[in-house]
């Protein structure tokens, strides 16, 4: 009987039925053979009764000896014991073909370069958070919606006929009226319920012309360079949706709230080094700046960005990262508008100010960005802004059948909890600079 599958048996002894234990031990006895061997599974314990397979040694050097000649079969045209192999060099082709390209090695690559960057992607989730992105992005954070933005919603005039009946309306639709299954997915949802707002708001077009001027561009790409402290930083993804306009957004805080800003502190999250999480590359563009659009479109500035959290499958952002991507987007989206309007100023004459609303279909947060300045190497000076009102939530549940617990209907089915606040947030950031 093999030591170590002795061992093993003791261990688990413990886990099997003496029946089950028996037959094992007469299967792996000497009388009973040890051809009879066979890998198993057992899910009581962690540890498996086969060994483990040989891991693939890597290949030999060729040693070259002067003088000598390998014996080899290539003549033979067949396997012949004794006679070493044949080398065969790698046959490249005469013409360029998609399907068999390798690549060559990284330091070869005529993008290659000593320096190292990091890169923010649609699929980084920073450790930190929001905190890691408001000191990669210099910015200071005011946690609320700005006073004059959330106004406008405030007014009768720039509100919409029956307006909580057809919100309420657009969220069933989204949930319960545009499949036939019994619980569709967020992914789905939520995106269906984010064009039904949009939709709704498109309304007010008759009354605000303003908003004619808007159009809405979907996996657009964006790509930026900048430097923070002694590292080279890029921005590289697509935007799901996002609404371009042609008159750019007002600043949202004047001069004097701009100069204030030089006395804020950062705040940093030693020892965490700031560059956690974020790709390491060496094959890059150095001086890169593209919004997605050529430079004779006539929607050049960047009204709002629309994040979806469910919208990709095979990553899951939590809360923090999902807003900390939504940051770094809407930053990302506002220095390249930044760097065609003013070329290497450093401080802005007219701050460049970005939106951007995340859902997952139930909670929304809501953002405004307004860039200051383009000097991000140092920690004093002008800090860029940030208003940033978290975790909103439009309903509470939206039931297909009603929740019962110990015969009492706890929630009842249907939409239930609906909050109006969430979505006059969400028509305020519409309405800005349209009215």
């Amino acid at each position: 009987m093999f030591p170590e599958t002795a061992q093993c048996l003791k261990a688990a002894a413990p886990l099997f039925s003496q029946t089950v234990l028996l037959k094992d031990l007469s299967r792996l006895s000497t009388h009973g053979g040890g051809s009879h061997l066979q890998a198993r599974r057992h899910l009581s314990i962690s540890r498996c009764l086969a060994s483990k397979a040989r891991p693939v040694c890597p290949p030999r050097e060729r040693v070259e000896i002067p003088g000598l000649e390998r014996v080899t079969y290539g003549e033979k045209m067949h396997y012949v014991p004794g006679l070493s192999k044949p080398f065969q060099p790698q046959w490249e082709r005469s013409y360029k073909d998609p399907g068999h390209y390798r690549s060559p090695p990284a330091h070869e690559m005529p993008l290659f370069k000593d320096r190292s960057c990091f890169v923010f992607n649609q699929r980084t989730s920073a450790l930190e958070g929001v905190l890691q992105a408001l000191w990669l992005t210099k910015t200071k954070l005011i946690p609320s919606l700005p006073p004059q933005l959330l106004s406008l919603s405030e007014n009768p005039a720039n509100q919409i006929p029956d307006q909580d009946e057809r919100v309420q309306n657009a969220i069933k639709h989204a949930r319960f009226w545009d499949t036939t299954e019994e619980r569709p997915g967020k992914e789905r949802y939520s995106n269906t319920m984010m064009v039904n707002l949009l939709h709704l708001c498109a309304t007010l077009q008759t009354s605000h012309p303003a908003i004619g001027r808007r159009i809405q561009a979907e996996k657009c790409s964006l790509a930026t360079t900048w430097t923070r402290g002694e590292d080279l930083f890029q921005i590289r993804g697509q935007n799901a949706l996002l609404h371009t306009c042609m008159d750019p957004l007002p600043e949202v805080s004047g001069k004097q709230e701009v100069s204030d800003t030089a006395d804020h502190v950062l705040e940093t999250f030693y020892p965490v080094s700031p560059t956690i999480n974020l790709q390491k590359v060496n094959v890059y563009k150095e001086e890169i700046n593209c919004s997605g659009f050529r430079d004779d479109y006539p929607y050049p500035h960047a009204h709002t960005l629309f994040f979806l959290e469910g919208a990709d499958a095979n990553c899951k952002l939590r809360p923090d990262q999902f807003r900390a991507k939504m940051l770094m987007f809407t930053f990302g989206s506002a220095l390249v508008r930044a760097h065609k309007l003013y070329g290497p100023q450093r401080v802005l004459d007219r701050p460049v100010t970005v939106q951007a609303v995340g859902t997952n279909g139930r909670i929304f947060q809501f953002m405004v960005f307004q860039l200051n300045t383009t000097d991000l190497s140092g920690d004093d000076g002008i800090k860029n802004q940030v208003w940033l009102d978290e975790d909103v939530e439009l309903y509470d549940f939206a039931k297909v059948r009603p929740f019962i617990l110990r015969k009492q209907v706890k929630v009842p089915a249907g939409l239930a909890g609906y909050k109006p606040e969430a979505f006059s947030k969400f028509l305020s950031l519409y309405l800005h600079g349209a009215v």
